[in-house]
């Protein structure tokens, strides 16, 4: 079995112990040398300058290549080519570029309006333009939530990696066999950009459920069964964890991506377990 390399995601935590709390788990987890981490936006884009402010940080003070998050709805081009400038300036040179959450019915999106990208692929293009960014973008091995059917989301990811994406990163997923038959659909429609798989510690089962629903995660009935019975959640989520990963690496999986949800004990354990 192989040993993948692996990446760790983060999100801007709403105080400002909590986001001192973020940097100091971004330092313990440097010490597994990630290949990358990555600092997510709040809900609907919020948190766009801590953002880019805990990528700096965190990049400064452990040495490893941090990405931000950057999303383009509602957002003037003008808007974003001058975060991308700015974040350039300091040093980030990776940029997980996404669409971002469509906003209520009542301030609906005009599509004719070219002072705005609309789509995660014109993102891309026009990143692109300006500076030479390592651009990571969203996969859906079950389906965008908002896309009629998989053929449509597979092309979808077509048109952002054919607009220059460094690799596509999966939403997580809990039943290996869901990604390796994504990778067959995606080669299938002629995509070669790496799509590497995201992957979740169960931190706590009942949040997870939420974020499963939101996002179109299936949630296997072995998996449920597990956490009912369980009289210790942590071990559980441990022992699921590490049988997920030692799936992926068996199978020659070069790279997993961890939603870390902020939490180093978790990914620490389950990357020594690797």
């Amino acid at each position: 079995m192989s040993k993948p390399s692996v990446s760790f995601e983060f999100f801007p935590p709403r105080t400002d112990h909590g986001r001192a709390q973020l940097i100091e788990t971004a330092k313990e987890l440097a010490l597994l040398k990630p290949a990358f981490m990555t600092v997510t936006y709040g809900a609907g884009g919020s948190t766009k300058g801590w953002t880019m402010e805990a990528a700096q940080r965190i990049q400064q003070e452990t040495g490893i290549p941090t990405a931000a998050h950057l999303t383009c709805v509602n957002t003037f081009k003008d808007g974003i080519h001058g975060m991308a400038h700015e974040l350039w300036a300091n040093g980030i040179r990776h940029i997980v570029a996404l669409r971002g959450d469509i906003p209520p019915v009542d301030a609906p999106l005009n599509y004719a309006d070219r002072n705005y990208y609309h789509f995660a692929n014109e993102l891309v293009a026009g990143l692109k333009t300006l500076h030479d960014f390592e651009i990571s973008v969203a996969a859906y091995p079950e389906k965008h939530p908002d896309a009629p059917d998989m053929a449509t989301d597979i092309s979808n990811l077509k048109r952002k990696c054919d607009a220059g994406a460094t690799r596509a990163i999966t939403q997580f997923f809990f039943e290996n066999e869901t990604y390796f038959r994504f990778l067959d659909r995606a080669q299938a429609a002629g995509i070669t950009t790496p799509i590497i798989p995201g992957v979740l510690p169960i931190a706590n089962f009942e949040k997870m459920l939420g974020f499963a629903k939101t996002c179109g995660a299936d949630v296997p009935g072995w998996l449920r069964t597990i956490f009912e019975e369980t009289e210790d959640p942590y071990r559980a989520a441990q022992e699921a964890l590490i049988m997920q990963v030692r799936g992926l690496a068996a199978r020659g999986v070069p790279h997993i991506h961890f939603y870390t949800l902020n939490n180093a004990d978790l990914v620490t354990a389950v990357c020594k377990a690797l």
